[in-house]
């Protein structure tokens, strides 16, 4: 890169010339991380790692209805998304159906995949 440096009186600074892509640059390759979504999500891991019996604590609490709500936010953070799914109104009331025998069986299914 192509940097000058910018003279602000008492302090040196410097800024990049041509900031534009130059021809046959691709950019930032298909499938590249994000450097800021990495970190974020290292950090969440890292916390629930560190705080894990106090989530199993606090999740042994919960109602089987939000065990499931809890999984499924959690695992958004673990497994890729095969595709984006919008949570509609319909799932709501597909899981308000099930008997909590049922929703406990899911939870326990989730858990042991």
């Amino acid at each position: 890169m192509n940097y000058s440096p910018l003279n602000t009186g008492c302090l040196a600074v410097n800024v990049m010339k041509d900031t534009k892509f130059k021809p046959g640059n691709p950019g930032k390759p298909k499938g590249a991380k994000n450097k800021v979504v990495f970190n974020i999500r290292s950090k969440v891991a890292d916390f629930i790692t560190d705080n894990w019996e106090a989530v199993q604590i606090e999740f042994s609490k919960l109602e089987p209805k939000d065990k499931l709500h809890f999984l499924e936010k959690l695992m958004s953070y673990s497994i890729p998304k095969l595709s984006s799914v919008a949570y509609t109104d319909e799932t709501e009331k597909m899981i308000d159906r099930l008997t909590d025998e049922e929703l406990n069986n899911l939870v326990e299914e989730l858990k042991n995949s």
